[in-house]
């Protein structure tokens, strides 16, 4: 996937210029109790810019269609989380696309197993939930799976690598059977190589649906610890806890420049891997993500020349 076009030695305009090319059509993630605290999407993010909603559990579905709502009138992409495990039985799942559908016009969702160790109901997995038709009666026209570049505890100690192999199998022949746009968005990483070492690991088993990478907005380092252990983030927590032995970058908010450099740097290194784009968790605010995305040259259209 030739997303770059560098010399082999590039200057720092080149690399300002790959990580441009990256921050083109990034999504972002809201909850809706983080969306209350913004009073105008419109005036931080590009009109159009896909916003997945995440489903805690314990939120309330009006308040996560309340929130779909008020995104698609201001014109984004809305794609709310549907977590298997906190989703009684087909009859709820029925009545969430209904609404999401009927009143906030959402065609896009993003289909997961859930944060949470047990199911409260019939659904364990992302694949049940597909498996009930109702996404493809309904006209779904984008779907994503979560993906995991360092692994799946939940997964892995409970029916191993295999299941986790099997898994994306399953949703790569979903993805060639289907008209649907699927993709895969990474939970949140703060090191390059993990990414790139699954993105090559899922080419050479035949995976090639579209990877959405996971980055961390700007936080204070802090928050991000304190999100990437509740979250399971695996080894590359530790950038941020050698960092935050640095007692000179203890106290500087982190931003995901470094990251993201060295994504551009593998991107060019290796043009074949199919990731597509850049997913932000803006774990230190909102508006502090947006504004650091529109910073540093993040847009939905190509620059003009």
């Amino acid at each position: 996937m030739a997303l770059f076009n560098f010399k082999k030695n590039k200057s720092r305009t080149e690399t300002a210029s790959g990580l441009v090319s990256l921050l083109r059509n990034f999504s972002i993630e809201v909850m809706p109790r983080t969306a209350e605290k913004v009073e105008n999407f419109s005036a931080i993010l590009p009109k159009s810019t896909r916003v997945y909603i995440a489903h805690i559990e314990g939120t309330p579905i009006e308040d996560m269609v309340k929130t779909a709502v008020r995104l698609s009138k201001d014109g984004f992409e809305v794609m709310p989380h549907f977590p298997a495990r906190i989703i009684q039985n087909k009859s709820v799942l029925a009545d969430w696309i209904s609404r999401y559908q009927n009143e906030a016009n959402v065609s896009q969702a993003l289909i997961l197993a859930g944060g949470i160790p047990k199911p409260i109901g019939d659904f364990d997995s992302s694949m049940q939930l597909l498996e009930t038709g109702l996404f493809d009666k309904t006209g779904f026209t984008r779907i994503h799976f979560a993906g995991h570049p360092e692994g799946n505890k939940d997964i892995e100690e409970n029916r191993g690598d295999y299941s986790v192999e099997s898994a994306l199998k399953w949703k790569q022949a979903y993805s060639d059977r289907t008209d649907v746009k699927v993709g895969l968005a990474t939970q949140f990483l703060f090191e390059a190589k993990p990414i790139i070492d699954w993105a090559r690991k899922l080419s050479t088993a035949g995976i090639d649906i579209p990877i959405h990478i996971g980055i961390a907005g700007p936080a204070k380092l802090q928050t991000l610890i304190k999100f990437a252990i509740e979250c399971g983030v695996g080894a590359s927590l530790g950038v941020l806890q050698k960092r935050a032995r640095d007692l000179t970058k203890l106290l500087l908010p982190y931003e995901p420049t470094e990251i993201l450099n060295s994504l551009v740097d593998e991107l060019e290194k290796d043009r074949n891997l199919n990731i597509e784009q850049i997913h932000f968790f803006p774990l230190g605010g909102i508006k502090t993500n947006a504004t650091w995305i529109s910073n540093n040259g993040g847009k939905l259209e190509p620059p003009k020349i």
